[in-house]
């Protein structure tokens, strides 16, 4: 089957009485979501304020009908089953009578109402954002709390650092042909620029590698279904028209489901799990997904588009998460460690920015920003982020864990607790053009006259360096 692009490991133990095998998650479409509205209705002035505070595209109003909604959905279905016990009680004969016809005509209406409703209901509720952690800062982007700074001193800002120019000097980007191929915001990396992008990625791999993650290699198509989920939106829900992501469209006439290249390896690795029922004892399940990341509105009018700083695709290296409830935070602070030594071994200059309200998109609880100072841009960039989601997208993956208690002194068979959803997190290990950016701005060395004469590059990258070292300087 052909394609059309338009814009617009290990096997982790699953719990026994899982209801469905590898196979047939292979080839059906996932179950419904499974959101609580009941808390939704019983806070839903928590869940507008901090719709609010999270510019999210809901209203106050839509939000407040889930609650109603929920109440109709209880009202029909209980209506709905009653007349369905009432059908199955009487018999062969007075089934046939205009008695049993009306009810049977009145169950059909009743489960064409619940079966509304229910849609209605879910639409409505997978438009509200994940809670907010209490300490997330109120605001937009400028509101964000710097809770560390690592590296050394800060570089003056100066445009004869600039990525661009240096990298095209030495022959390492090629951006004239990557928007000849293909446009623009398309680029090549040659010679030791493409030798940097693989040595970034297996040294990122080997740090997770070493912190117990798994390594994974994940699709770069998705089902545009999982992205939902997962709390993407690959259409602009503010003009239909208009798409956040590339989608790939079959040429056949068989129906087929939406796909789309991914935005994250986030999303495959999340997708992943999707549908699981996980023992709590295998958690908490750590994987490092090394995959590209496709990003449509890259180029999109006002955005920092030079070189390699804002690209449609580019390589990356994600650690995903997988955790009880109990264990989401410290977790999250775990993959911060991951991501801390990362850019410390780089020896680059930078900070981490606990995020305001607007900045958490729809999934993320709390959400940390790791930007490193470029002083051929003169500023900071952001090359790295970090969030926990909490139960936001095990919920709508059906990402869920039995819970058992211990046994008794006695000896007696554990008595399950229950099945609860998981919470799961994402970080960036490496997002790789904009590391390399960080590193030639702040690695290069120049002569007299502003021309590059050396590359500084940090030790921990040498075992993974192929090839020629001309202009490069290991640093020990």
């Amino acid at each position: 089957m052909s394609f059309q692009l338009i814009i617009g490991v290990k096997r982790f133990p699953r719990c026994r009485f899982a209801s469905s095998n590898a196979d047939s998650q292979q080839t059906t479409m996932l179950p419904p979501p499974r959101l609580d509205y009941r808390n939704i209705s019983e806070n839903f002035v928590y869940k507008s304020t901090n719709a609010i505070n999270r510019k999210a595209p809901v209203t106050t109003e839509a939000i407040q009908s889930v609650a109603r909604l929920y109440t109709e959905l209880k009202n029909h279905s209980n209506t709905l089953n009653a007349k369905r016990n009432a059908r199955s009680m009487i018999g062969e004969v007075v089934r046939k009578s205009a008695g049993a016809k009306k009810l049977k005509e009145e169950i059909l209406e009743l489960e064409e109402i619940v079966s509304r409703t229910e849609q209605t209901l879910l639409e409505t509720a997978l438009a509200i954002p994940n809670d907010t952690h209490p300490s997330a800062p109120l605001g937009p982007e400028s509101a964000a709390v710097v809770l560390a700074s690592h590296g050394p001193d800060l570089l003056a800002a100066t445009p004869t650092r600039d990525h661009v120019s240096i990298a095209k000097k030495l022959g390492w980007l090629n951006l004239e042909s990557g928007s000849q191929v293909t446009g623009s915001s398309w680029y090549y990396l040659t010679n030791q620029g493409a030798l940097l992008e693989m040595a970034l990625a297996n040294y990122a791999l080997s740090v997770a590698i070493k912190h117990g993650f798994k390594p994974v290699t994940t699709p770069d198509v998705v089902r545009s279904d999982i992205a939902r989920r997962c709390g993407f939106q690959p259409r602009d829900p503010a003009n239909a028209q208009a798409s956040q992501a590339y989608h790939l469209q079959h040429l056949s006439s068989a129906p087929s489901p939406e796909l789309v290249l991914s935005a994250t390896s986030e999303i495959p690795l999340a997708g992943m799990f999707a549908n699981q029922l996980l023992l709590s004892t295998s958690l908490p399940l750590k994987v490092a997904g090394i995959g590209h990341a496709f990003r449509a509105e890259a180029g999109a009018s006002g955005a920092d588009t030079r070189g390699l700083y804002r690209v449609h695709q580019f390589s990356k290296v994600e650690l995903f998460a997988v955790t009880t409830q109990e264990a989401s935070e410290s977790m999250m602070e775990e993959m911060r460690r991951v991501q801390t030594t990362i850019l410390t071994e780089l020896r680059l200059p930078f900070r981490i920015l606990d995020m305001p309200t607007e900045e958490l998109g729809a999934s993320a609880y709390r959400k940390y920003d790791m930007e490193v100072w470029m002083p051929g841009r003169g500023r900071w960039g952001e090359v790295s982020s970090l969030s926990n989601c909490t139960d936001f997208q095990a919920r709508r993956l059906l990402i869920r864990y039995h819970l058992q208690t211990p046994k008794s002194s006695g000896g007696s068979t554990s008595v399950p607790a229950g099945n609860r959803f998981a919470h799961t997190l994402n970080g960036t290990a490496a997002a790789i053009p904009r590391l390399i950016v960080a590193l030639i701005e702040n690695g290069i060395e120049l002569d007299d006259s502003g021309e590059p004469v050396a590359l500084h590059l940090p030790g921990v990258l040498r075992p993974y360096w192929l090839g020629d070292n001309t202009l490069i300087k290991w640093q020990s």
